[in-house]
């Protein structure tokens, strides 16, 4: 549009430049005409007058003297310009002003047969000069004339009054006779006679030929013409401007004008060019934008359902997923799996390697499990170390058992993590649809209480779900619900069993047994609720009051009246290896008053083997304090002899499945007497628990100074019992 206004615009203005110019070309024309006009009539009507006084003053005296009177009285022209003369009826000159043409004969100077007066207009050459010679008869009256008034001009003085400052190089003075002849025309410096000008065609091609120039094409030159007859004489004059000079001006102008339009639209493109690159630009901007926005949203979608560490889709995109595998398999009548799994000793291994161990351990697990399954299913990181598998299209336990194994032998092949070779195995469980649930909520809590389950089977296995491991889990529910509240609403119990000395039959102590006393459940013993205790964090809250319960008993008996006697509290491992052990011990001792030496705390043998070097520093600590240390379950923990003889320990605690031996054969009788011999050659006291039987009884009498503890002296009992038998 601006290009096209830019354009259009010069195109407009050039035309207004050059009708401009060729109006003034015009208007110039018409001026020279009306001044050139002007000066040859005025020359005509002067010869006109010549001639008229020479005729008048010829005829009315003598004719010899008739030049030289009016030359005398100064009423001739100059003679330096006009040459006058008088010829006879011949053609003979009788009298002139210019003596070479006296007695010379002048013919053709006037048109032949032409009778009355006229004003005729011939020419002549006089010394290779072109003139013009005007003639009048001497006797206008006569039939014949007796002779003519002549008077010869030079050609050029009708067209000296030529200026190239206004007339150019081409332009054109004419004077024309009525018969087309050019009588002389000037050009330039050129001046021209004898030429045919038809200047009637022109005249009658052009509607205003006397008032309005006209383009005339005469003789290779464009020109503006302007043609007038002079009436009074038979002559036209004939002016011109060369159309090519007239109109370098505007050719200048024209190629000035297309010159700038040509710049400004240079300009223009280039200003185009500039803003359309700029545009460009904008535009691959914008572009860039929305593609890095696009790409924003999709990676922000790609991380909204994915997992960061393992690129696996997450809990929600597997939720979705899910859901729409529900709605087709519901559709088509078909079934799928669902597997969940965990990755044993996890914990184990991030918290001994680090944290990027156990990122690099989930990152190679998650590639293997993607490895292992069919590209139909798909694999899901939930967090922490567990997954899901969704396997589509199987329908029975012969279908899944392949793929779930596959997935057992991919994961136990050793990871190398940080250096070490690490070997780390997989529970899976696998629920079914639609057997196991129509939903995605049922489907996943069953799959996990299959995956639960394969962990109490010993980890590195797989279940099926079953309406009678949903019972299970049912009592593990009610149990973890229960534990939250068992301490607030005072439903944990303390019983006790007596260890006796099998010599003097007397009460050497007790033993605290915990017991849960559930609402629905009823009595439940600690095997049954500890290790979700444990996994819930209550383990140390109901550990800590333990202790200091069965301290606050021992106290009350001795308040009672009782001989003082050793209070046994078992310690599990996760409370002896907490950081807190130490001084929650220091705690309930100062809370309760008991004095520490009556305090034995048990603990298992195997737990001597996680961390000798740490169990030796608390067992220091703990005897700083007079407490006395148990090991219990000696003969089964494979203990090393040397770091249970270095350690501080006060007596070994003979497991019972050692004690039920000794009811068997011969042979289970010299393993058992073996290990309590091994046990008094360490030098510590040797207590046998888990006594239930008379031969058992008699077996342990057969060894002196040996204490044991059993349902054969004495049941677990509690407090009020305990105070009743000992009465």
């Amino acid at each position: 549009m601006m290009l096209l206004v830019i354009w259009g615009s010069t195109y407009f203005l050039v035309n207004k430049e050059r009708m401009s110019i060729e109006r003034q070309a015009e208007l110039s024309v018409g001026e020279i005409t009306d001044t050139y006009e002007a000066r040859v009539v005025r020359a005509l009507r002067e010869i006109d007058t010549t001639l008229k006084l020479v005729r008048f003053t010829a005829n009315s005296s003598d004719h010899s003297s008739v030049l030289n009177v009016l030359s005398e009285q100064r009423l001739l022209p100059p003679a330096l310009l006009f040459t006058i003369s008088i010829v006879d009826s011949n053609g003979m000159v009788i009298e002139t002003t210019d003596p070479e043409l006296f007695g010379q004969r002048l013919p053709g100077l006037f048109e032949a047969g032409q009778n009355g007066d006229f004003f005729a207009v011939g020419e002549s050459a006089v010394s290779q000069e072109k003139q013009l010679t005007f003639t009048r008869p001497l006797t206008p009256e006569q039939e014949r004339s007796s002779g003519w008034v002549i008077v010869a001009i030079d050609a050029n003085y009708f067209v000296s009054s030529y200026e190239a400052r206004s007339l150019g190089r081409q332009g054109m003075l004419a004077l024309v006779g009525a018969d087309g002849i050019v009588r002389v025309r000037r050009s330039g410096d050129a001046i021209h006679s004898g030429e045919l000008m038809d200047i009637g065609v022109w005249k009658s091609s052009t509607l205003d030929a006397v008032s309005a120039p006209f383009m005339t094409h005469w003789q290779g030159v464009e020109r503006y013409t302007l043609v007038r007859e002079l009436y009074d004489f038979p002559l036209s004059i004939v002016v011109g401007l060369s159309a090519q000079e007239q109109l370098v001006a505007a050719r200048q102008l024209a190629r000035n004008y297309w010159q700038r339009a040509g710049w400004t639209s240079g300009l223009l493109l280039i200003i185009l060019a500039m803003l359309g690159r700029l545009s460009w630009q904008l535009q691959r901007a914008r572009q860039r934008v929305m593609e890095e926005r696009i790409l924003h949203a999709q990676q922000v979608e790609h991380l909204a359902f994915h997992d960061t560490l393992t690129d696996l889709p997450n809990r929600a995109f597997l939720s979705h997923l899910i859901t729409q595998t529900l709605k087709l398999s519901g559709r088509h009548s078909e079934s799928f799996a669902l597997l969940f799994l965990d990755l044993d000793r996890f914990k184990l291994i991030n918290d001994t390697l680090g944290h990027d161990a156990g990122d690099h351990l989930l990152q190679e697990a998650a590639r293997r499990l993607t490895s292992s399954v069919r590209e139909s299913d798909i694999v899901a990181r939930l967090g922490g170390d567990e997954f899901v598998i969704l396997l589509s299209k199987v329908s029975r336990q012969d279908q899944i058992e392949p793929i779930a194994k596959n997935i057992l032998s991919c994961i136990r092949e050793p990871f190398m993590l940080a250096g070490h070779e690490c070997h780390v195995s997989v529970s899976i469980g696998v629920a079914l649809y639609p057997i196991n649930g129509f939903d995605e909520q049922t489907l996943m809590k069953s799959a996990d209480m299959a995956m639960y389950q394969a962990k109490q089977l010993g980890k590195n296995n797989i279940q099926f779900y079953t309406d009678e491991l949903s019972a299970e889990m049912d009592v593990r529910l009610t149990l973890e619900s229960g534990l939250h509240r068992a301490l607030s609403a005072h439903e944990f119990r303390l019983f006790f069993q007596s260890k006796h000395d099998i010599e003097v039959g007397s009460t050497l102590g007790m033993e605290a047994l915990l017991r849960w006393q559930h609402p629905t459940l009823g009595l439940l013993e600690p095997a049954q609720f500890m290790t979700l205790a444990e996994d819930s964090g209550l383990a140390m809250p109901i550990a800590q009051w333990v202790l200091e319960n069965a301290c606050r008993q021992n106290m009350l008996w001795q308040q009672e009246g009782f001989p003082a006697s050793t209070m046994a509290v078992t310690i599990s491992a996760y409370q002896f290896f907490d950081n807190s052990f130490v001084t929650i011990i220091k705690e309930v001792l100062a809370v309760t008053g008991m004095n520490p030496r009556l305090l034995e705390l048990v603990i298992t043998e195997s737990m001597l083997l996680q961390n000798v070097q740490r169990t030796a520093s608390i067992f220091a600590e703990i005897k700083k304090m007079g407490i006395m240390i148990v090991v219990d379950d000696f003969g089964t923990g494979y203990s090393s002899l040397s770091d249970l003889h270095a350690l501080p320990v006060d007596t070994l605690k003979v497991s019972s499945s050692l004690v039920k031996r000794l009811s068997g054969s011969r042979r289970d009788q010299q393993l058992s007497s073996s290990v309590i011999e091994l046990g008094k050659c360490l030098g510590m006291e040797v207590f046998a628990k888990g006594v239930a039987s008379n031969e058992q009884a008699s077996f342990i009498s057969s060894h002196s100074s040996l204490h044991f503890q059993g349902f054969y002296s004495n049941r677990p009992l509690s407090p009020e019992e305990s105070s009743q038998k000992e009465k």
